[in-house]
Order: C-alpha cells, then sequence, then structure tokens
C-alpha cells in the first residue's frame, strides 16, 4: 500500500474516536439479540415477527457494504464515515422511540444500512493516520474490536433490559456517535480527500440490493421455514441466485463498477480474503452453538451462558498491542497458521465435551483459544490488503467486510440446521437402544420408580440432551478440521506484506 500518511493534531484522540464508532457498530449487530423476548412482549407481537429486527438490521447492512468503496468515490471518505455515524446515531435515536414493531422494523433497516460503511471506512481512515511501518497497530486495534464487540453485545444487551428497558440498548448509541463524529471531523478535516463524479451504475446498484437483500431474508428464515420445503424460500433463493450471478456478469463488463470485482485478480487479496471470511464464518459458528447449548441443555441463563464465552476476548485485549507492535518482524503466514493451529486445537477439545462439564472447564478452553484470535485477524487483514494502492483500500475493505458478515449469516443458519439434524441422527440411534426390552433400560427404570409416564419423559428428555450433545461434538470435530485446512490458504500467498517503499501495484480491470 502506498504511504500517503496524514497526521492528526492528535494521533491518539482519532484512534480513540474510530476504535470507538467500530465497536459501535460492530457491537449494535448482536446487542438487540438477546432483547427480543423483551421487545416482543413490549409492543405486542409474536416472537417470529421479531426476528425481523435482526433480519432488517442485517439485510440492509449486507446490500451497503459492497457500496462503500464507490460512495467514498462519490462523496470522500470522511464524508462518508461522518454521515454514516451521524445517520446511524440519528437512526439509533428513532429505534429507542419507536412505539410499535413496524416503526422498529424499518428504524432498524436503515440503521443497519448506515452501518454499513462504518467499519470500512474505519479501517481505511486508520490506516491513513499510520505510517506503513505501524499499520500492523491500527489493524491490531481493529481486530480486537472485532473480537470483543460481539462478545460484550449479548451480555450488555441482558443486562441493559433487565435492569432498565429495552429502548437504552439504542439510547447508549448516541453520545457515543455524537464524540465519533466530533472528534474524527475535527483531527481529520485537513486531511486531501478524493472525489470522483462518476456515472451511477443503476443497474448494478439493482441487481445487488435484489440478491444480495433476498439472500440474506433466506439465511435469517430459513430455518424456521424449513427450508425448501417452503415455497417463499425456493422463490427468493431462486430470484436470488438469477440476481447474483447477473450481478457479477454485470460488474465485469461494465466501465464503472459500483463493486470492483477485479480486485480478486491479485493473489494476496482473493486468498487472504477467503482465509478470512472462512476462519470468521467458523468462528462465529462458535459464538453461535455454545451460547446455544450451554441455554438449551446445560441450564445456563444468557448472561451466564456469556460470561463462559467471554473469556475468549481476553487475551486478544492483552495480546493486540504486542501482535501490531512487533508482527511486522514476523511473516504474516506464519502468525496466521499460529492462529488456525490453536483455534483448530480448541474446536477439538470441546469435541470432547460431555454434559457433566462444569462452567470452569468451557471458560478455560475459550481462554486458550483467545490466543488463536488475537493471532488471526491482523495478519489475514494485513494479506488481504497487502497489494492494494490507497485509493483501493475502501472497496477492497467494503468487499471483504461484506463476504464476511455474508458468511456469518451463512454460518449462523448452517450451524443450527446440522446441529438439528445431526441431534436427530443420533437420537434415532439411541432410541433403538433404550426400549422396555433392553435391560439396561429396565434396570433403570425401575430405580427411579418404575416405566410411568413421567419416568418415560425423564429418560426421553436424557436421550434428547445427550444427542444434542454428541451433535455439538461432531460439529466442533468439523470446525476443527476446518481450521487446519485454512493453513493451506494462507500459504498460497505470496510476501511481503508489509511495504514502506514505493507504492504497491494497482489492482484493477
Amino acid at each position: 500500500m502506498k504511504d500517503q500518511t496524514y497526521t492528526p493534531p492528535s494521533i491518539v484522540l482519532a484512534t480513540i474516536a474510530l476504535a470507538l464508532a467500530t465497536f459501535m457498530q460492530v457491537l449494535d449487530s448482536t446487542i438487540a439479540n438477546v432483547a427480543l423476548p423483551t421487545i416482543a412482549g413490549s409492543l405486542g407481537v409474536s416472537s417470529e415477527q421479531s426476528t425481523w429486527i435482526i433480519t432488517s438490521f442485517a439485510v440492509c447492512n449486507a446490500i451497503a457494504l459492497p457500496l462503500t468503496g464507490w460512495l467514498s468515490r462519490r462523496i470522500g471518505q470522511l464524508r462518508l464515515f461522518i454521515i454514516s455515524v451521524s445517520l446511524f446515531t440519528i437512526t439509533s435515536f428513532l429505534c429507542g422511540i419507536a412505539t410499535s414493531m413496524p416503526e422498529l422494523i424499518a428504524f432498524r433497516a436503515l440503521q443497519g444500512f448506515f452501518a454499513g460503511p462504518m467499519f470500512p471506512m474505519c479501517q481505511t481512515l486508520l490506516l491513513a493516520i499510520f505510517p506503513s511501518v505501524k499499520r500492523g497497530t491500527a489493524l491490531a486495534l481493529i481486530s480486537m474490536v472485532t473480537v470483543v464487540a460481539p462478545i460484550v453485545g449479548p451480555i450488555t444487551g441482558g443486562w441493559i433490559t433487565d435492569n432498565y428497558s429495552w429502548p437504552w440498548i439504542f439510547f447508549i448509541n448516541v453520545p457515543i456517535g455524537i464524540f465519533c463524529c466530533a472528534a474524527v471531523w475535527q483531527q481529520l478535516k485537513g486531511r486531501a480527500d478524493t472525489i470522483s463524479k462518476m456515472p451511477i451504475d443503476y443497474i448494478g446498484i439493482a441487481l445487488l440490493v435484489l440478491g444480495v437483500g433476498l439472500l440474506q431474508i433466506v439465511l435469517d428464515l430459513g430455518n424456521n421455514a424449513d427450508w425448501f420445503e417452503s415455497t417463499h424460500i425456493v422463490i427468493m433463493t431462486g430470484i436470488s441466485v438469477v440476481a447474483l450471478i447477473s450481478f457479477v456478469i454485470w460488474e465485469l463488463t461494465e466501465k464503472n463498477p459500483i463493486v470492483n470485482l477485479y480486485l480478486f485478480k491479485d493473489r494476496n487479496y482473493a486468498f487472504g480474503t477467503i482465509a478470512l471470511v472462512l476462519s470468521y464464518s467458523a468462528f462465529f459458528a462458535i459464538n453461535i452453538i455454545l451460547p446455544q447449548w450451554l441455554q438449551m441443555y446445560m441450564g445456563y441463563t444468557s448472561i451466564w451462558a456469556g460470561l463462559a464465552a467471554a473469556p475468549m476476548g481476553v487475551l486478544p485485549l492483552i495480546l493486540a498491542p504486542l501482535v501490531g507492535k512487533y508482527a511486522s518482524k514476523t511473516d504474516m503466514r506464519i502468525l496466521a497458521s499460529i492462529s488456525f493451529i490453536v483455534i483448530g486445537v480448541s474446536c477439538f477439545l470441546r469435541a470432547n465435551f460431555n454434559t457433566f462439564i462444569d462452567f470452569a472447564s468451557v471458560a478455560e478452553v475459550q481462554l486458550f483459544m483467545g490466543i488463536g484470535i488475537a493471532f488471526m485477524f491482523m495478519p489475514l487483514t494485513t494479506i488481504f490488503l497487502s497489494n492494494l494502492s490507497d485509493d483501493q483500500v475502501a472497496d477492497g475493505s467494503g468487499l471483504t467486510t461484506f463476504l464476511r458478515v455474508l458468511g456469518a449469516s451463512f454460518a449462523s443458519s448452517l450451524t443450527t440446521w446440522i446441529w438439528n439434524r445431526r441431534a436427530d441422527f443420533h437420537h434415532a440411534n439411541l432410541t433403538e437402544h433404550v426400549s422396555n426390552y433392553q435391560i439396561g433400560t429396565v434396570d433403570y427404570l425401575d430405580k427411579i420408580g418404575g416405566a410411568t409416564q413421567t419416568n418415560l419423559a425423564v429418560v426421553e428428555h436424557m436421550v434428547t440432551t445427550q444427542s444434542y450433545m454428541m451433535s455439538l461434538n461432531d460439529y466442533f470435530y468439523m470446525l476443527g478440521c476446518l481450521f487446519f485446512v485454512l493453513i493451506g490458504f494462507v500459504w498460497f500467498t505470496k510476501g511481503p506484506f508489509i511495504k514502506s517503499g514505493p507504492a504497491a501495484p494497482s489492482v484493477g480491470h
């Protein structure tokens, strides 16, 4: 990347403000999840209807992300950041004062759209104020925020909902947003911003909105609708696939595309993005399935399940500054490989969990995984950005973030589906060995008072619990294997990844 560093009056204040904006945006993608039952009860709607609070945010966020590079060229990077954060803050306030579910869904959709450019712009502006040799520090900071915010979100959301009221999960964004806008504008207003008045690719935008919007809806609602057993899911999937294929063809032939797909011609961008998207999706899957299992089958409350998962954020907080400072002296592929090995091993450890596991043992594995998380995001981000020129960072970051968010949506849907399917498989196998004709079953029923309806229900509950336990073990074993496979992807990239000399070659048409 070309080194065109701008030094703000206070690099510390600028960094804090940009990091806070990132934290706020990532936090808001998870903070509302645990409050859904409370919100549904407060606004008098069903739990199914309340899921649109999450879906509307995710759909519009996914649509906005690929547009980030084009928008930054059209109105300028700093201006796009200020507009995005300002409108995100305003819509957060509107979410808090919503009096009906349609209002809240509409405001969440707008909030999700305005949140889209925030992360890529934070990353772009951070890289702009750090010289090339210190960009590892900036990327390590962003990585730390990306890891910690999803962990803090559900815990914070649950605490606020229990102790105050659900609107405050949105109101807390207001003072943070105001501070971030004021501080970043004051610190970076002297930075030169290149603006290019290019023609608007209306067809590309229409295809993107249609394809990505429907795909996100399918991923969010597929499990509840029993996937392709639902006619609506089949129709939306078909339209989405056609629209996305048409979008790719159109963007590759359009003179002024809204998304620069030619970035994938660069080896480091292509393989770095693939490794980041797949590893983040697997990381997201861990965050989905572990708390669900703890709450549904181990008797944990949502807050205690969050606390059991939270230790994975401890070591990234401690190690991130060290990684940022010294990583430039190490091959990024080695750091990424260490990360995948540690996280893979943590998955294999979870594959040996049983229903007698205690809180401390779960937390210890999470703490150990934190070592891998600390070495994951910064090296992979450095790799995929390594050959991009300064004016391509927003495009590359926006496109990779979009794919990362989409990968997380796939992970969320597939995790629940695979877990349930494997549990059904194990349940069928276990049931074959639990009957009135099995000596072990008869002896157990005799010990607890005979084959009464209540005792048979107890046995059925035990079988179900063990089925989901075995399914969890299978899923973590699969994730562990995936992380070891990903090691090969990073070694297809080519160093050096941090340059302090001339500009990197431009990746374009």
